[in-house]
Protein backbone atom coordinates (compact mmCIF):
# COMPACT_ATOMS: atom_id res chain seq x y z
CA UNK A 1 0.00 0.00 0.00
CA UNK A 2 1.60 3.20 -1.08
CA UNK A 3 2.49 5.81 1.68
CA UNK A 4 0.62 9.56 1.74
CA UNK A 5 2.63 11.79 0.28
CA UNK A 6 3.92 14.22 2.95
CA UNK A 7 6.70 15.94 0.90
CA UNK A 8 3.98 17.22 -1.53
CA UNK A 9 2.63 18.28 1.39
CA UNK A 10 5.61 20.17 2.99
CA UNK A 11 6.37 21.49 -0.21
CA UNK A 12 2.92 22.91 -0.28
CA UNK A 13 3.01 24.80 2.75
CA UNK A 14 6.45 26.08 1.66
CA UNK A 15 5.62 27.40 -1.24
CA UNK A 16 2.56 29.59 -0.57
CA UNK A 17 -0.23 30.71 1.81
CA UNK A 18 -1.58 27.71 4.01
CA UNK A 19 -4.84 27.25 2.98
CA UNK A 20 -8.33 28.06 5.23
CA UNK A 21 -9.79 25.63 7.33
CA UNK A 22 -13.50 26.46 8.39
CA UNK A 23 -15.03 23.89 10.50
CA UNK A 24 -18.83 23.99 10.52
CA UNK A 25 -21.07 23.65 13.61
CA UNK A 26 -24.78 24.14 13.51
CA UNK A 27 -27.69 24.51 15.79
CA UNK A 28 -29.95 23.33 13.14
CA UNK A 29 -31.25 19.65 11.93
CA UNK A 30 -28.49 17.42 10.39
CA UNK A 31 -30.02 17.64 7.00
CA UNK A 32 -30.60 21.19 6.90
CA UNK A 33 -26.89 21.63 7.58
CA UNK A 34 -26.16 19.00 5.20
CA UNK A 35 -27.76 20.86 2.37
CA UNK A 36 -26.01 24.27 3.28
CA UNK A 37 -22.92 22.79 2.98
CA UNK A 38 -23.17 20.80 -0.25
CA UNK A 39 -24.82 24.16 -1.75
CA UNK A 40 -22.11 26.32 -0.48
CA UNK A 41 -19.51 23.63 -1.48
CA UNK A 42 -20.96 23.48 -5.30
CA UNK A 43 -20.86 27.46 -5.31
CA UNK A 44 -17.31 27.89 -3.97
CA UNK A 45 -16.30 24.80 -6.60
CA UNK A 46 -18.03 27.37 -9.10
CA UNK A 47 -15.84 30.34 -8.07
CA UNK A 48 -12.75 28.34 -9.36
CA UNK A 49 -11.66 26.97 -6.31
CA UNK A 50 -10.27 23.73 -5.30
CA UNK A 51 -12.63 22.69 -2.57
CA UNK A 52 -12.54 20.06 -0.31
CA UNK A 53 -15.29 18.83 2.34
CA UNK A 54 -14.36 16.53 5.45
CA UNK A 55 -16.91 14.75 6.99
CA UNK A 56 -16.10 14.61 10.48
CA UNK A 57 -19.12 13.46 11.92
CA UNK A 58 -20.21 9.87 9.85
CA UNK A 59 -23.91 10.54 10.30
CA UNK A 60 -26.82 9.37 8.56
CA UNK A 61 -26.66 12.54 7.38
CA UNK A 62 -23.74 14.39 7.46
CA UNK A 63 -21.75 15.72 4.49
CA UNK A 64 -20.34 12.64 3.55
CA UNK A 65 -23.75 10.90 3.19
CA UNK A 66 -24.93 13.62 1.14
CA UNK A 67 -22.20 13.69 -1.38
CA UNK A 68 -22.24 9.06 -1.31
CA UNK A 69 -18.56 9.37 0.40
CA UNK A 70 -17.23 5.56 0.90
CA UNK A 71 -17.17 5.41 4.86
CA UNK A 72 -14.90 1.99 3.92
CA UNK A 73 -12.20 5.00 2.52
CA UNK A 74 -11.42 7.30 5.08
CA UNK A 75 -8.37 9.16 5.91
CA UNK A 76 -7.72 7.66 9.35
CA UNK A 77 -7.22 4.55 7.07
CA UNK A 78 -4.66 6.29 5.30
CA UNK A 79 -3.38 7.29 8.40
CA UNK A 80 -3.20 3.39 9.09
CA UNK A 81 -1.74 2.69 5.72
CA UNK A 82 -4.68 0.77 4.89
CA UNK A 83 -5.47 3.28 1.58
CA UNK A 84 -3.99 5.87 -0.50
CA UNK A 85 -4.91 9.56 -0.14
CA UNK A 86 -6.40 8.72 -3.83
CA UNK A 87 -8.65 6.00 -2.25
CA UNK A 88 -10.22 8.13 0.58
CA UNK A 89 -10.66 11.24 -1.54
CA UNK A 90 -14.09 11.07 -3.62
CA UNK A 91 -13.83 13.89 -6.72
CA UNK A 92 -17.77 14.88 -6.69
CA UNK A 93 -17.16 17.69 -8.95
CA UNK A 94 -15.03 19.72 -10.89
CA UNK A 95 -12.99 21.92 -8.29
CA UNK A 96 -15.28 20.07 -5.82
CA UNK A 97 -14.26 16.53 -3.45
CA UNK A 98 -14.74 14.67 -0.22
CA UNK A 99 -13.74 12.57 1.96
CA UNK A 100 -14.61 11.22 5.84
CA UNK A 101 -12.28 11.77 8.52
CA UNK A 102 -13.20 8.44 9.87
CA UNK A 103 -15.87 5.58 9.83
CA UNK A 104 -17.55 6.39 12.52
CA UNK A 105 -17.63 9.83 14.30
CA UNK A 106 -14.65 9.71 16.07
CA UNK A 107 -14.37 11.13 19.73
CA UNK A 108 -10.87 13.18 20.04
CA UNK A 109 -10.13 10.88 23.31
CA UNK A 110 -11.31 7.28 20.80
CA UNK A 111 -8.27 7.36 18.84
CA UNK A 112 -5.23 6.05 19.89
CA UNK A 113 -2.16 8.89 20.41
CA UNK A 114 0.12 7.22 17.76
CA UNK A 115 -2.70 7.15 15.15
CA UNK A 116 -4.37 10.66 16.46
CA UNK A 117 -0.83 12.10 15.38
CA UNK A 118 -0.65 10.66 11.95
CA UNK A 119 -4.79 11.18 11.10
CA UNK A 120 -2.95 15.12 12.17
CA UNK A 121 -0.41 14.44 9.38
CA UNK A 122 -2.54 13.10 6.58
CA UNK A 123 -5.64 15.69 7.38
CA UNK A 124 -2.60 18.55 6.69
CA UNK A 125 -1.30 16.98 3.29
CA UNK A 126 -5.27 16.77 2.00
CA UNK A 127 -5.47 20.24 3.28
CA UNK A 128 -2.25 21.29 1.82
CA UNK A 129 -4.26 19.67 -1.67
CA UNK A 130 -6.64 22.37 -1.61
CA UNK A 131 -8.07 26.13 -1.83
CA UNK A 132 -9.90 26.01 0.76
CA UNK A 133 -11.65 22.90 3.52
CA UNK A 134 -14.99 23.08 4.91
CA UNK A 135 -15.22 20.58 7.86
CA UNK A 136 -18.68 19.71 8.99
CA UNK A 137 -18.19 19.26 12.16
CA UNK A 138 -19.41 18.82 15.96
CA UNK A 139 -18.07 18.72 19.36
CA UNK A 140 -18.26 15.79 21.80
CA UNK A 141 -18.93 15.82 25.25
CA UNK A 142 -15.86 17.31 26.28
CA UNK A 143 -16.04 19.99 23.90
CA UNK A 144 -13.13 18.88 21.80
CA UNK A 145 -12.94 18.84 18.01
CA UNK A 146 -12.28 15.21 16.57
CA UNK A 147 -9.23 16.51 15.27
CA UNK A 148 -7.02 18.69 17.79
CA UNK A 149 -5.77 20.17 14.42
CA UNK A 150 -9.24 22.31 14.09
CA UNK A 151 -8.82 23.63 16.88
CA UNK A 152 -7.05 26.48 14.88
CA UNK A 153 -9.16 26.62 11.95
CA UNK A 154 -12.26 28.90 11.68
CA UNK A 155 -14.92 27.83 12.86
CA UNK A 156 -18.79 29.06 11.52
CA UNK A 157 -21.89 28.64 13.34
CA UNK A 158 -25.01 27.97 11.29
CA UNK A 159 -28.08 29.67 13.24
CA UNK A 160 -31.55 30.82 12.03
CA UNK A 161 -34.43 32.90 13.53
CA UNK A 162 -35.64 30.74 15.70
CA UNK A 163 -34.97 31.19 19.31
CA UNK A 164 -34.16 27.80 20.42
CA UNK A 165 -31.10 27.40 17.84
CA UNK A 166 -30.31 30.85 18.67
CA UNK A 167 -29.70 29.73 22.00
CA UNK A 168 -28.37 26.44 21.15
CA UNK A 169 -25.60 27.86 19.12
CA UNK A 170 -24.81 30.75 21.69
CA UNK A 171 -24.57 27.51 23.88
CA UNK A 172 -22.11 26.14 21.33
CA UNK A 173 -19.95 29.05 21.14
CA UNK A 174 -19.55 28.93 25.00
CA UNK A 175 -18.83 25.45 25.14
CA UNK A 176 -15.84 25.51 22.34
CA UNK A 177 -14.96 29.21 23.81
CA UNK A 178 -14.16 28.32 27.26
CA UNK A 179 -12.03 25.27 26.20
CA UNK A 180 -9.64 26.85 23.66
CA UNK A 181 -9.74 30.50 24.46
CA UNK A 182 -11.05 33.33 22.95
CA UNK A 183 -11.47 33.99 19.41
CA UNK A 184 -13.72 35.07 16.86
CA UNK A 185 -17.02 32.98 15.28
CA UNK A 186 -18.72 33.87 11.89
CA UNK A 187 -22.54 33.71 12.06
CA UNK A 188 -24.55 32.17 8.77
CA UNK A 189 -28.21 32.32 9.12
CA UNK A 190 -30.77 30.23 7.18
CA UNK A 191 -34.05 30.49 6.55
CA UNK A 192 -34.09 34.25 7.07
CA UNK A 193 -34.86 37.24 5.46
CA UNK A 194 -32.10 40.16 5.35
CA UNK A 195 -33.95 42.14 8.20
CA UNK A 196 -33.62 39.34 10.16
CA UNK A 197 -30.55 38.12 9.84
CA UNK A 198 -28.93 40.62 10.80
CA UNK A 199 -31.24 41.10 13.74
CA UNK A 200 -30.27 37.62 15.03
CA UNK A 201 -26.55 38.63 14.27
CA UNK A 202 -27.00 41.77 16.17
CA UNK A 203 -28.39 40.20 18.79
CA UNK A 204 -25.82 37.29 19.46
CA UNK A 205 -22.86 39.39 18.75
CA UNK A 206 -24.10 41.81 21.58
CA UNK A 207 -24.41 38.67 24.08
CA UNK A 208 -21.04 37.10 23.03
CA UNK A 209 -19.38 40.46 23.65
CA UNK A 210 -20.67 41.89 26.97
CA UNK A 211 -20.78 38.06 28.72
CA UNK A 212 -17.94 36.01 26.75
CA UNK A 213 -15.65 38.94 25.50
CA UNK A 214 -15.97 37.15 21.79
CA UNK A 215 -16.52 38.91 18.26
CA UNK A 216 -18.72 37.24 16.26
CA UNK A 217 -18.50 38.29 12.30
CA UNK A 218 -21.54 38.12 9.69
CA UNK A 219 -20.45 36.22 6.94
CA UNK A 220 -24.05 35.71 5.56
CA UNK A 221 -27.19 34.93 5.06
CA UNK A 222 -29.53 32.09 3.16
CA UNK A 223 -33.29 32.55 3.09
CA UNK A 224 -36.50 30.47 3.55
CA UNK A 225 -36.72 28.82 -0.12
CA UNK A 226 -38.85 25.81 -1.25
CA UNK A 227 -36.46 25.29 -4.13
CA UNK A 228 -34.04 23.80 -1.65
CA UNK A 229 -36.46 21.11 -0.98
CA UNK A 230 -37.38 20.45 -4.17
CA UNK A 231 -33.54 19.99 -5.35
CA UNK A 232 -32.60 17.83 -2.13
CA UNK A 233 -35.12 15.09 -3.55
CA UNK A 234 -33.99 15.62 -6.92
CA UNK A 235 -30.53 14.67 -5.64
CA UNK A 236 -29.42 17.83 -6.88
CA UNK A 237 -27.85 21.05 -5.33
CA UNK A 238 -30.26 24.36 -5.43
CA UNK A 239 -27.41 26.18 -7.94
CA UNK A 240 -27.83 23.23 -10.48
CA UNK A 241 -31.52 22.88 -10.37
CA UNK A 242 -32.51 26.52 -9.74
CA UNK A 243 -29.92 28.49 -10.67
CA UNK A 244 -32.12 31.85 -10.59
CA UNK A 245 -34.13 31.13 -7.04
CA UNK A 246 -33.28 32.96 -4.29
CA UNK A 247 -31.60 30.58 -2.21
CA UNK A 248 -29.08 29.68 -5.29
CA UNK A 249 -28.08 33.46 -5.71
CA UNK A 250 -27.82 33.96 -2.12
CA UNK A 251 -25.18 30.67 -1.92
CA UNK A 252 -23.26 32.80 -4.80
CA UNK A 253 -23.13 35.65 -2.46
CA UNK A 254 -21.49 33.68 0.04
CA UNK A 255 -19.37 31.70 -2.13
CA UNK A 256 -18.00 35.32 -3.62
CA UNK A 257 -17.85 36.42 -0.17
CA UNK A 258 -15.86 33.82 1.32
CA UNK A 259 -13.52 33.06 -2.00
CA UNK A 260 -12.40 36.84 -1.69
CA UNK A 261 -10.15 35.86 1.20
CA UNK A 262 -9.67 31.86 0.39
CA UNK A 263 -5.90 32.96 1.32
CA UNK A 264 -3.41 32.75 4.74
CA UNK A 265 -5.75 33.46 7.45
CA UNK A 266 -6.73 31.67 10.28
CA UNK A 267 -9.37 34.48 11.92
CA UNK A 268 -12.40 35.77 10.38
CA UNK A 269 -11.64 39.13 11.40
CA UNK A 270 -10.40 40.27 7.90
CA UNK A 271 -13.64 38.40 6.04
CA UNK A 272 -15.65 41.16 4.42
CA UNK A 273 -18.76 41.45 6.07
CA UNK A 274 -22.19 41.16 4.29
CA UNK A 275 -24.15 42.51 7.37
CA UNK A 276 -23.63 44.86 10.39
CA UNK A 277 -20.71 45.00 12.28
CA UNK A 278 -20.77 46.17 16.28
CA UNK A 279 -17.15 47.05 16.50
CA UNK A 280 -16.96 44.20 19.11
Amino acid sequence: MARFDQAEGLRRMLEGPKPRVVTVLSALREDEKSGMLVNLGVSLARQGKNILMVDARASADSIGAWLNANPEQTLLDVARQQRTMQDAIKIVSSGLSVAMLAKYAPVSSSIPTENSRRLSRVFDVAVNRSDLVIVDGEIDINDAFPLASLDESEVVMQVSANPTTIKTAYGLIKRVNSRIGRRSYGIIVSGATEKEAKLVYTNMAQAASRYLAVPLHFVGYVPEDEHMKKAAHLGRSVIDAFPLAGASLAFYRLAEQIALTARSTLSLQGLPEIGVRLGT
